[in-house]
């Protein structure tokens, strides 16, 4: 029988519990003694408070949470103010000014302050690494608003004498005036000098004159109010056009009912694709926000943020609600200005992806996690936070309510649920009694022995995509691989085109005749004949999204058909274009990849087609069987969400495969309880939890080394407190040129076993040719 669990998915982190010495958590000493001064965390290398005097002609506009320039060492540093007044016993003289406050209002809030505390001490990251992930650059950097000048007509009008003279004297002066005299408000300068056709040297004269006045005021630069969000909004016309059914309506009273309630409680919301879950937050949005509370909402993918946008800007349109847009794709100013609008409480709803987490929210009282099983909520760079998991403590922190929503939830939140840590809300059918697809399996072993070899497009599918376009109805395949071919090998003497950084296959594009690495993004030129024999008959293996297009156009060659993948999105704004020219009825069929898979919403898509769905099978990945019935759960829900049937192809060389038969059948209980008996008898998570350590560096023996005798460090310091296994070569060995160990601790509680790893950091330094990192809760094991 396996261990117990820890019985709270986080740690209790108390007020009055504070950054220690070496970054981890401590204790105050006492009551607040010196209320002169401040503590301050620099962003420089120091993971401690330090106190600092506040000038007076600061007094009483510092708050915790604000940005403030202060003398460290030599120089200026950053920081963020942890709290006002100190106990730490310093000397007068040792005691510098706070030297600058960069922003008036807070852009931290005092429940990001804990969280990131307890990021810092979950997943084992500094917390300097910690506060620059939730700032973002061109905060730190003091980024302005971006200010419009804006002109009228002076105080003294112009008599018709005067005008006169001034049209015999400066014509273009005479056009400006009676151009601004004809508007109610004020112009921008630019419009002027574009409408117009003359030079700012004319405006620059005409104020100095006072003909004319100028102001500047705030232009927020907003992200997605472009030519395309027409588009966006036309998507959002679904969300509340259909009558909620009994499950929706449990579902947002049971939500409403925790909000009422003012504390924190997380609810797991199980639906379906198509049963209604959007109108589920947007309803329990809509409570959150009446009652004057704040709002985010967390999505997986980019991808997804302008459907989301524009059906949230939609929906609260009524309430003149400004809702922001937060994701790493932003330029530097729309990232700016949506976080100033937070910060300042001008805006009261979040979107974005995991960072959105982050958003200074005041009075936060909803947060709305879509697609809670998707493995991009998980951070792979330091601190590697999972989004989900810190949506949830956030909540937790500010007495808040958390929404997970999914049609396939992860193994972790149902266990969750299942405990009695979530309440759980189902929603078992679509809305409007819309039918689910039919999903229809093709095993590629009967294909490829009739002749025919590994069809990349099954000759069932392939009539079925010519029936949908007769039928003026659209269709999408998928593949979750780029590129035209998997690797290129010669039949003549076995070579393989491999990564000269890592050890992988180069995948080979034909758009432009290159082989690519998509781990590390070394290319070359794909060759025509065999570089190591020099035969002519070098073969390509596998297939890609670039070959699935291919092969869709010889299927149908009168249809449009277009890629969407991490290949064709050069422009910023040529994912909302294709998404809104395929919702249009101009694309025919959608080729693409996992940005395609999930929460998009076509009402006029009735095929689905899964090319490959063993691709996510087959990893050296315990959860593999998890994300392959997700996947095909999810990818199948794009078909059939209009009021037309719909209907999936999944192509397989495995059709007997448990995770696809469940799948198959719709069976989610079935699949939930086959696996999490798997998952106990190898205690793998969610029946224990997971810790992974990676060793890198370039020298694979002295790797290998190190990682060896860390852990025989670490059998000894850790004990009964975890199960050690390895170190052994991940099933990636190497990447970007770096060789690579790992060592799995499986453990029942993390918080018993971060400090002790701290500890041993501390006591066991590395060779510093050798690199580690460790992963708390990881969710790529490649």
């Amino acid at each position: 029988m396996p261990r117990e669990v820890e019985p709270d998915l986080f740690p209790e982190l108390t007020p009055a519990r504070r950054m220690g010495k070496k970054g981890g958590v401590g204790t105050t000493k006492g009551e607040e003694s010196r209320p002169d001064l401040l503590e301050v965390l620099p962003l420089a290398g120091v993971d401690h408070a330090l106190a600092y005097r506040i000038p007076p002609h600061l007094t009483g506009k510092i708050k915790p949470g604000c940005l403030v320039r202060v003398p460290l060492r030599n120089g200026l540093v950053l920081g963020i103010v942890e709290r006002l007044g100190t106990d730490q016993d310093v000397p007068d003289a040792k005691v510098k000014n706070v030297f600058e406050l960069l922003f008036p209002d807070p852009i931290l809030t005092t429940d990001l302050l804990a969280l990131a505390k307890w990021i810092a001490s979950y997943y084992l990251a500094g917390i300097e690494t910690v506060f620059e992930t939730m700032i973002p650059v061109p905060v730190r950097a003091g980024m302005a608003m971006k200010m419009e000048r804006l002109l009228r007509v002076g105080k003294l009008a112009l008599t018709e004498e005067e005008l006169a003279g001034l049209e015999r004297r400066a014509k273009k002066q005479a056009a400006v005036y009676k151009f601004l005299h004809q508007q109610t408000k004020p112009i921008a300068r630019g419009l002027i000098l574009s409408r117009l056709k003359i030079s700012p040297a004319t405006l620059d004269a005409m104020v100095e004159k006072g003909i004319i006045e100028e102001t500047r005021q705030e232009n927020p630069r907003v992200a997605y109010s472009d030519e395309f969000s027409d588009d966006e909004t036309a998507a959002a016309t679904a969300v509340g056009a259909f009558e909620i059914n009994e499950a929706q309506r449990a579902a947002i009273a049971d939500i409403g009912a925790s909000l009422a309630a003012g504390k924190f409680q997380t609810h797991l919301l199980h639906g379906v694709t198509g049963s209604g879950k959007t109108e589920v937050y947007l309803r329990s949005i809509r409570t959150a926000l009446a009652n004057g509370g704040g709002v985010i909402y967390l999505v997986p993918e980019v991808a997804l943020t302008p459907q989301t946008v524009g059906r949230l800007r939609s929906a609260l349109a009524d309430s003149g609600t400004k809702v922001v847009v937060w994701h790493s794709h932003l330029s530097a100013g729309e990232r700016f200005d949506s976080w100033m609008a937070v910060a300042r409480g001008e805006a009261r709803v979040v979107v974005g992806a995991r960072s959105a987490v982050f958003a200074p929210v005041a009075n936060l009282r909803l947060v709305v996690v879509d697609e809670e099983h998707e493995p991009a909520y998980k951070q792979e760079e330091s601190p590697r936070y999972h989004g989900r998991d810190a949506a949830v403590y956030r909540a937790k922190l500010a007495q808040a309510v958390c929404v997970l929503g999914s049609a396939t939830p992860s193994l972790e939140s149902l266990l969750n649920a299942k405990q009695g840590r979530y309440k759980l809300n189902r929603l078992p059918e679509r809305v409007d009694g819309r039918a689910m697809p039919i999903m229809r399996l093709v095993d590629l072993r009967h294909q490829s022995t009739k002749g025919h070899g590994p069809a990349v497009i099954s000759r069932e599918l392939a009539e079925a995509m010519r029936e949908r376009f007769e039928k003026k109805e659209q269709s999408i395949l998928f593949l979750n691989r780029r590129g035209y071919s998997a690797s290129l090998q010669c039949p003549s003497c076995g070579f393989v085109a491999n990564c000269k950084n890592c050890s992988v296959t180069l995948t080979y594009h034909r758009t432009d005749e290159k082989l690519r690495c998509h781990w590390c993004g070394y290319q070359e030129p794909a060759p025509r004949r065999c570089p190591q024999c020099q035969a002519e008959d070098i073969r390509w293996k596998g297939y890609g999204t670039q070959r699935v297009e291919d092969s869709a156009q010889r299927v149908l060659p009168r249809a449009k058909i277009v890629r969407l993948d991490a290949d064709t999105m050069a422009k910023r704004t040529l994912f909302r274009q294709i998404l809104g020219d395929f919702r249009k009825g101009k694309i025919d069929v959608l080729v693409g990849t996992q940005m395609i898979a999930k929460g998009l919403d076509f009402p006029n898509v009735t095929l689905v087609g899964l090319v490959n769905a063993d691709l996510s099978l087959h990893q050296a990945d315990f959860r593999a069987h998890e994300r392959t019935f997700q996947l095909l759960v999810q990818v199948s829900g794009r078909a059939g969400r209009g009021d037309k049937a719909g209907e999936v192809f999944v192509q397989t060389y495995t059709p007997s495969s448990p995770s696809i038969q469940f799948a198959k059948r719709a069976d989610f209980d079935g699949f939930l309880e086959a696996e999490l008996a798997q998952r106990r008898e190898f205690h793998y998570p969610p029946a224990r939890r997971l810790i992974r350590h990676l060793f890198r560096g370039h020298n694979a023996e002295k790797v290998k080394f190190y990682a060896e005798q860390w852990a025989k460090r670490a059998e000894i310091l850790l004990k009964d407190a975890a199960e050690l296994r390895g170190p052994a070569p991940p099933p990636l060995e190497k990447i970007k040129t770096y060789h690579r160990y790992q060592l799995w601790y499986f453990v029942d509680s993390i918080t018993r076993i971060a400090p002790l790893l701290r500890q041993l950091r501390q006591e066991f330094p590395l060779d510093k040719e050798v690199l580690e990192t460790i992963d708390v809760d990881p969710v790529d094991l490649s």
